[in-house]
């Protein structure tokens, strides 16, 4: 997510009791939180074509969910990525913020709903550029099948997740079932959010997100 001129209010995840409206605010934050704390528009990402998953990748199996834990940290090594992991509630008008721009290496955890390793799909968003530099997930589009996604948990254990597909979902096409509901039913999911395809300047929005998929292939303890 980047910066863009918009109305104030803009830019947050609006969400609420049910599973229908928290996608549709989901959406809405991928299309929305591009605002900054500026006015002046990011440089474009570039438009990215969907990575899916190419024939012939090998995949290893899913095992089975783990005790449901907040997360701490993300770490992606194929993709240079370390990050915190912070989690986003709900203010007083209903609406979860995503991570502040002053905090442009920090990925934010949707805190209401599945924490990594449970069964279901957890939420990583993380912007992808500011005003001035790239932000924790600018490289995210880069991710292919096979590579790891490691989760360091509060108790200090790591859920393990494996690459499933990269994939590129325009604005204006965009599913949210798809994209946030689990695949497969009892299995562990991760989903990393950011904003891709090109830097609609008078729109102040990207024109697409890049979503990656993972599912829980493994876990640990943290070395560290």
């Amino acid at each position: 997510m980047s910066s863009g001129t918009r109305p104030a209010g803009t830019g947050r995840l609006v969400t609420g009791v049910t599973w229908a409206v928290l996608l549709s605010g989901l959406w809405l934050w991928g299309r929305e939180a591009t605002d900054g704390p500026g006015g002046s528009s990011a440089p474009t990402t570039g438009d990215i074509a969907a990575v899916g998953r190419p024939p012939g990748v090998e995949l290893p199996p899913a095992r089975d969910p783990l005790p449901g834990l907040a997360p701490r940290r993300v770490d992606i090594p194929s993709l240079g990525i370390s990050a915190p992991v912070v989690a986003r509630g709900l203010d007083g008008t209903g609406a979860v913020d995503p991570p502040p721009y002053a905090m442009p290496h920090t990925v934010g955890w949707f805190g209401s709903g599945t924490r990594p390793g449970a069964a279901g799909a957890a939420l990583l968003v993380g912007h992808v550029d500011t005003e001035t530099r790239p932000a924790v997930f600018y490289g995210l589009s880069a991710a292919r099948p096979g590579a790891k996604v490691r989760v360091t948990r509060t108790d200090g254990s790591i859920a393990e997740f494996t690459v499933d597909d990269v994939q590129v979902f325009p604005r204006e096409d965009f599913d949210a079932g798809k994209v946030y509901g689990a695949r497969v039913a009892h299995r562990a999911e991760l989903r990393l959010i950011t904003c891709g395809g090109t830097f609609d300047r008078a729109a102040g929005t990207y024109t697409a997100n890049v979503v990656v998929s993972a599912y829980l292939t493994g876990s640990g303890a943290s070395s560290g």
